[in-house]
């Protein structure tokens, strides 16, 4: 079995100098190395007088096969199958579908990511939003603009498919080993270009600016998905839309599929200058010398738990609506993370029971946007310092942090957009988090509502195959039918939808 070495080095240690002291470590000499792979390179910052990093690497003098493909089998009949949306679920199930040589027909509402970027970019400078096409719809979903973070609660052999695959249509080869792995939302669209390019090469199509409306069904299964372009016949269909997909979910409620809420979360969006966090999580010797710092907080001091979630380490604070009238927003950074503020979802649990009926956590988060809309009327953000938040004041205005939020900002009462439990957990919240990163009480943050999309408030109900419990062809698939939480989970997810459905069809 190969074996792994690991080695703690200087914060200005190379990794160069990495790999020649894991190889030093294994015994052997530069001649005999047949095979050298980094395992993991994270950042150990439990004592800021001596930070570290720490390297582990799969050392061998034998020519490994390692971490090979999944193998794939070619089933001789070749099904009709639809594909509905193309965030990182649709993406990776449509890829796995063509190379077993099934030509998925993949459906997107949205544009592809050039188009998309001028979409977004016209809601920003322009507030004219295309409700198809926008930071939630599009080719790439919803993680395209948002930092491309990979890091997951999965493990195992999925995470690094799906990462390999990631490096294999160009994103950063140290994806594979970083412990908080990012691509940057300046390099993802580039990688998802070249995983369509890929789908399309290998028999698939991929048709933009075509909306799914509804599904034609004979004798209990889908026969065609019916589209505002027209009807696609279909053997198999997988639901790969994201967690803002809310006509699809109403129409599914409607259509007798088996859905249930689910527990999601809502909050704010919470800036610091990064030059703060590093300090803080670095110490003043090391921030300097170690790339932008994140962090991950929780707290349960309330009665609700309270986190911080999508954390933009030099990013920016999206506008991120998808319907007229709605204010949302989300984080976003590009792969340098070279901006003067950090950014992250701070959010407190929501359960189905504080809402009425399957799609009550929808109307609850459509409802919120919608008041968040009316402080400013044009899409322009609530925000509030976080000490007058804390303190329960309205009117300070930081001279320090400098809102991100691109389509403007209105200070404003930010407790009177929730139900009164959200704001408090969060202020309890914000106060415990502080007691483990200091300066995240900070007077002088920017609080920047609302934070609504952090997750779906529906699952479609799947059984052990991963087909709908109400139609034996559907295969409710990623994030927005409940079944992920990230790129990365809702990627793997893809590909297991995938294997199942292809070995349907093997002899």
């Amino acid at each position: 079995m190969i074996k792994t070495y690991s080695l703690s080095l200087p914060v200005t240690a190379t990794e160069e100098e990495a790999k020649a002291k894991l190889i030093k470590k294994s015994g052997l000499k530069n001649s005999q190395v047949k095979f050298f792979k980094f395992a993991k390179k994270s950042i150990d910052a439990r004592d800021k007088k001596d930070v570290r990093l720490v390297y582990s690497a799969y050392v061998s003098n034998k020519e490994e096969i390692f971490e090979s493909e999944l193998i794939i089998p070619r089933p001789e009949k070749k099904p009709k199958i639809v594909v509905v949306g193309f965030g990182p679920a649709g993406i990776f199930c449509g890829l796995y579908l063509a190379r077993a040589g099934l030509e998925p027909t993949i459906i997107e509402r949205g544009l592809d990511v050039d188009e998309r970027k001028k979409s977004v970019n016209k809601f920003i400078n322009d507030k004219k939003l295309d409700e198809n096409s926008n930071i939630q719809f599009g080719e790439g979903g919803a993680g395209t603009f948002s930092d491309g973070k990979l890091n997951t609660g999965i493990n195992g052999k999925w995470v690094r498919t799906v990462l390999s695959d990631f490096v294999r249509y160009g994103a950063p080869e140290e994806i594979e080993w970083e412990s908080k792995p990012h691509i940057g939302s300046d390099k993802l669209p580039f990688v998802v270009k070249n995983m369509r390019k890929e789908i399309e090469r290998l028999g698939g199509k991929v048709l933009f600016s075509t909306k799914m409306e509804a599904f034609s069904v004979k004798n209990f299964k889908i026969t065609s998905v019916v589209t505002d372009k027209g009807e696609i016949y279909a053997d198999e269909v997988v639901l790969a839309v994201g967690h803002s997909a809310r006509d699809i979910f109403t129409y599914a409620l409607k259509s007798g599929i088996s859905m249930e809420p689910k527990a999601f979360a809502m909050g704010y969006r919470i800036e610091h200058l990064q030059s703060d966090i590093s300090l803080s999580q670095y110490g003043e010797k090391f921030a300097p010398l170690l790339p932008p710092a994140d962090y991950r907080l929780a707290s349960r001091k309330g009665n609700r738990g309270v986190f911080t979630f999508c954390m933009c380490p030099g990013g920016f604070v999206m506008p991120s609506a998808s319907e007229e009238g709605g204010v949302v927003t989300n984080g976003m950074s590009l792969y340098a993370r070279s901006g003067m503020n950090a950014n992250s979802a701070l959010l407190c649990e929501i359960y189905p029971s504080d809402t009425e009926g399957v799609l009550g956590g929808m109307e609850l988060q459509r409802k919120i946007e919608r008041s968040a809309f009316l402080v400013g009327g044009d899409y322009s953000a609530p925000i509030q310092t976080v000490g007058d938040f804390l303190s329960g004041k309205v009117g300070s205005v930081s001279e320090k942090v400098v809102p991100t939020y691109g389509a403007g900002t209105v200070y404003s009462d930010l407790t009177a957009l929730y139900p009164d439990f959200v704001a408090e957990n969060i202020k309890i919240g914000i106060k415990d988090m502080a007691t483990r990163l200091k300066c995240f009480d900070d007077s002088e943050a920017i609080l920047t509502g609302v934070e609504t999309r952090s997750s779906s408030p529906v699952r479609i109900l799947r059984g052990e195959n991963f087909s709908s419990l109400t139609y034996s062809n559907l295969y409710p698939c990623g994030e927005g039918c409940g079944y992920a939480g990230g790129i990365t989970s809702a990627a793997a997810d893809g590909i297991k939808v995938a294997l199942a459905i292809i070995e349907k069809y093997v002899d």
